[in-house]
């Protein structure tokens, strides 16, 4: 049974002024009122919440059957009915019809007017003759594009809305009929048309079709049946089966059937497409998508008459978004983008409200508590009228659009009730005699009739009843209107107020924590949501106002999910958050007091509090605030406290309080490192060192940095930007290796980034711009040891050069004492290589340069003596280092080296350091390099001995290591092609004697 609230949605009422009695009627949005009554139509100007004023009237050219009006487009189409012939005829520019005697124009569909008479149509009504080959039964207007579609007893016909453009400010409005839907085995007695969908009802099936167009326009097409031979053909064959069994006798039910999707296209119903416009068109069909097919067999026992078992009220309800301005169709503000799309239709005793577009599925079924006769859905509410009541029942829809629009409903940054919630109704308001209804804009229109219903010309019998092509009952028309009939409008009241009634209502079900409470603000929450989404029909005063009650029902809704034990209690963190309140605000709404001093704290309010301040936000709760939150915690999650008092939102608790509450938790059943972390922190704040260093000193340094990991706010805090706390400033002065370990360990274990390290490091040392502190050079090393996987070697390479470069060629030492020396390093990382021994004679001879400049030197040559550095990459950057130091010498022939430049070293080293030409050559002059011995080495040192000069005793220490290495490599012959022509025999005679015994010697 559908809850009923005791609501008020409707507000003031108006009769309408009408001469005769209302046969159709429909709403022109946004402020007019069409009344037909025999072959006359009486257009009201509707303004206002108490005025409706005869505006017009015009003669129609037979009795109105059907009447509909399409806000695109401005016009209004009818089915008349004159000397037993049925017409299709459109009114348009019917605004300019001032008097009912003036002039009217009647002209043909796609006649195109000559321009004599073009300036004549601006100021005078136009009647558009439709010719149809079959007696049009229905007609629906397309909300979005104007297109109009005609349901007949086989097919449907569309007729494209279209312009005729005369000048920049006028155009004369047109139609063509673009598109023939030959429909077999259903008789349509509804239709429905929105942008491509259309919705087919008979007596007791509905069909939803999806018309695609094929993104090539130019191809052009006739027919395109769809495969459903076999479905076709079963029902062809049960048709036949029917008649020849039906009789006085027996009635033929089918079962009740309902396929979704592609199994719609076994229900037995043929589509069959057959495009009539011209080839230019801009929107063309050419395929059907089966979406949706229901059947209905009700109890044949329940009913009498035939009323008790059709289906009425067939509607599709868009809501979409407003897109760009469209520059096609000129007389339209804007081209409206589909969002969501819904099917309505209802049988007497229930409604069934479907979801369509990217899925079909059913969303809510409505159980009336009595016969209905007609319904109408809006965005907002489902308006069923019965004999004598107008009810009004909440709608999904704006739950369902609200989805498709933000993808970030259903998580905790957003929410939105749920599309399966239980529908209630808000009022059932008496009304005697009701005939019909209609809707617009934020009026209900209602029909009225105080006499008795009229009497069916004949009783069917049940089995014409179940037919699907049995003719519809019509009622005998008297032929002159009686009296005891009103024609009513009543204007539903402004979201706002039923908002505000729903909020007051809800109020009751507080103190007893109900469900109801979240059910009926949940109402409240999608009424503002559905009057938002439609902000193109506000005025912005009341958009802001809109908004406003939209963010205070998240916060009613936000209350409920803290206060009531349910267990969808983690949807207070969304509605909290969209509610815009901060998180004092929120705990100043939570009732703190308790008579017998116990207090309970529900899941909901722990989710947002613990949340809200994992997410590190700007806002510092007050003193006061924080110790209630501290309580809260320690009875309700007692294992999160160290993780609340790390929050930068807590920086206002007294350290005392929190350390007293600390000392009360049993660290038995969860890490007692961090509650250990957490009273050290508290003892910093408080002064007391004694007491930090003995928690500090109870955990060795591993599981230290295991605490830092659970917990990393200990260390560093996020308030707009990344800052460090007290704790790691403390750190850094007194145990950096610490330090350095413990953000390695939050990289490790992905709690911070590699940028956002590094920008710890910069501010914890007070270091702006290009400046690198040694403790963010330490973490590199550190990096390089670990071998991070996230880390990108070579980037990590080229970070520790230029920082060891840098200040290599600024003469710079750390600022403070490296973590690391050259050795631990090598010992420890594979990335850093041992350092060629010529290397180190090489650099030996600079005995001035300080502990600090020789460990960069040396880390830095351990990197480029290692197995993964890319030597070609440092070349650019190794200009500040002049040769003229030992350190850019060393340096810069170690890159020489590495590139296998290996003559220009030789040059090099025989001119800037003689010592290291031997070892050099040892070490780096093997295997194919080995002819260098003789081809380079030997000719300039006997070139640089006879020049002399100071370093003609290291030239020739070093070329008689040479002629060793010379002779045992090469034959004798060889050996003396090398030899100087002009060198003395005595000299070269020992090595000469050496390579002529070797091959005897071997």
């Amino acid at each position: 049974m559908v809850q009923l609230y005791n609501l008020h949605p409707f507000g003031s009422q108006q009769v309408v002024p009408c001469k005769l009695e209302p046969e159709r009627f429909c709403g022109g949005d946004p402020d007019a009122l069409f009344v037909a009554a025999g072959c006359k139509v009486e257009a009201f100007a509707v303004a206002g919440q108490d005025l409706c004023q005869p505006r017009c009237a015009f003669s129609t050219l037979g009795r109105v059957l059907h009447l509909a009006y399409s806000a695109a487009g401005d016009y209004l189409v009818a089915i008349e009915e004159k000397n037993k012939a049925t017409f299709l005829r459109a009114y348009v520019n019917w605004r300019s019809k001032r008097t009912e005697n003036a002039r009217v124009c009647i002209r043909m569909v796609g006649h195109n007017v000559e321009p004599p008479f073009r300036e004549t149509f601006r100021d005078q009504m136009s009647i558009v003759e439709m010719p149809l080959s079959e007696v049009p039964l229905c007609i629906s207007c397309c909300p979005v594009r104007g297109d109009l579609l005609v349901g007949c007893t086989n097919k449907l016909v569309l007729f494209s809305l279209k312009y005729q453009v005369i000048n920049e400010e006028f155009s004369i409005l047109d139609f063509e009929r673009s598109l023939i839907i030959h429909i077999r085995n259903i008789t349509p007695v509804e239709i429905s048309f929105c942008v491509g969908y259309v919705a087919v009802m008979s007596d007791l099936e509905v069909l939803l079709l999806k018309l695609e167009s094929n993104p090539k326009n130019g191809e052009s097409v006739h027919f395109h049946p769809h495969n459903t031979n076999s479905p076709v053909k079963q029902a062809e064959g049960i048709s036949n089966e029917t008649l020849q069994l039906e009789s006085d006798d027996f009635v033929i039910c089918q079962k009740p059937m309902e396929l979704l999707g592609e199994k719609s296209e076994q229900s037995g119903v043929s589509v069959t497409l057959e495009s009539t416009g011209l080839d230019d068109e801009k929107m063309k069909y050419f395929h059907v998508q089966y979406l949706l097919y229901r059947r209905f067999a009700p109890d044949i026992s329940s009913y009498a008459l035939s009323d008790d078992i059709k289906l009425h009220s067939l509607q599709l309800l868009p809501i979409y978004q407003t897109g760009s301005p469209s520059s096609e169709r000129i007389n339209l503000p804007q081209e409206k983008e589909l969002l969501s799309l819904f099917c309505f239709f209802s049988l007497p005793h229930v409604g069934y409200l479907y979801l369509v577009v990217k899925s079909v599925e059913l969303m809510s079924v409505y159980q009336y508590p009595e016969k209905s006769q007609q319904a109408v859905l809006t965005p907002q509410f489902l308006h069923v009228i019965t004999s004598n009541n107008l009810q009004c029942f909440t709608v999904r829809c704006s739950a369902a659009a609200a989805r498709e629009e933000d993808p970030y409903v259903d998580s905790t940054l957003k929410a939105c009730p749920p599309v399966s919630m239980d529908v209630c109704a808000l009022r059932i308001q008496l009304f005697i005699g009701l005939k019909a209804i209609c809707h617009f804009k934020n009026h209900i229109v209602l029909l009225t009739k105080a006499d008795p219903e009229a009497i069916p010309e004949r009783r069917e019998s049940p089995k014409r009843l179940l037919s699907r092509k049995g003719p519809s009952v019509k009622l005998k028309t008297p032929p002159v209107a009686e009296a005891g009939w009103n024609l009513y409008i009543v204007n539903t009241v402004s979201p706002v107020q039923l908002y505000r009634e729903m909020v007051d209502y809800s109020n009751t079900y507080k103190t007893t924590k109900t469900q109801s409470c979240i059910h009926l603000l949940s109402e409240a929450h999608l009424l503002v949501r559905a009057a938002l989404m439609d902000a193109g029909q506000l005025e912005p005063g009341e958009k802001v106002e809109l908004l406003e009650a939209f963010k205070e029902s998240c916060g009613h809704l936000g209350d409920c999910y803290s206060r009531l034990d349910t267990q969808h209690s983690h949807l207070t963190l969304p509605y909290y958050k969209m509610s815009g309140l901060s998180m004092a605000d929120v705990l100043a709404r939570v009732d703190w007091a308790q008579e017998d001093g116990s207090q309970k704290y529900e899941r909901g309010l722990i989710f947002y509090i613990s949340h809200s301040l994992y997410e590190n936000l700007d806002e510092e709760l007050s003193e006061e605030l924080a110790v209630k939150v501290v309580k809260m915690f320690h009875v309700a999650e007692p294992k999160q406290l160290p993780h609340i008092l790390c929050s930068p939102s807590m920086k206002n608790i007294n350290p005392l309080t929190a350390m007293n509450y600390l000392r009360k938790l049993d660290t038995s059943g969860f890490s007692s490192i961090l509650v250990t972390l957490t009273k050290a922190a508290m003892a910093l704040k408080m002064g007391d060192f004694d007491m930090y260093r003995n928690e500090m000193k109870s955990h060795s340094e591993m599981k230290l940095v295991c605490g830092f990991i659970l917990e990393p706010r200990l260390l560093i805090q996020q308030k707009g930007q990344m800052f460090p706390t007290e704790l790691a400033v403390h750190l850094k002065e007194t145990q950096p290796g610490l330090l350095v370990a413990s953000i390695l360990g939050l990289q490790k274990n992905n709690k911070i980034g590699i940028e956002e390290a590094d920008s710890f490091f910069k501010v914890l040392c007070g270091k702006d711009g290009d400046t690198i502190p040694q403790l963010l050079v330490d973490l590199w090393e550190a990096q390089l040891v670990a071998c991070l996987p996230d880390v990108l070697l070579q980037e990590l390479f080229f970070k520790l050069t230029s920082q060891y470069i840098w200040r290599l060629s600024k003469k710079q030492p750390p600022d403070t004492v490296p973590l690391r020396t050259s050795k631990d390093l090598i010992n420890a990382c594979s990335h850093y290589g041992l350092i060629y021994p010529w290397v180190n004679v090489l650099i030996s001879s600079d005995s001035l340069a300080d502990s600090h400049y020789t460990e960069d030197l040396s880390k830095l040559q351990s990197l480029m003596c290692g197995p993964s550095f890319d030597i070609a990459s440092i070349v650019p950057f190794l200009e500040p280092l002049s040769e003229d130091t030992v350190a850019g010498l060393s340096v810069q022939v170690l890159c020489r080296t590495r590139l296998k430049e290996y003559e220009q070293c030789i040059d090099t080293l025989l001119e800037r350091c003689p010592e290291a030409i031997i070892p050099y050559a040892n070490h780096e002059l093997k295997e194919e390099n080995r002819t260098l011995w003789w081809k380079k080495l030997l000719p300039e040192l006997c070139q640089r001995i006879k020049c002399g000069g100071e370093k003609y005793q290291l030239y020739l220490s070093s070329l008689k290591e040479t002629l060793s290495v010379v002779a045992v490599e090469l034959e004798l012959r060889d050996f003396l092609n090398v030899l100087p022509e002009d060198g003395a025999a005595a000299f070269f005679l020992p090595y000469l004697l050496y390579c002529s015994r070797k091959k005897s010697l071997t």
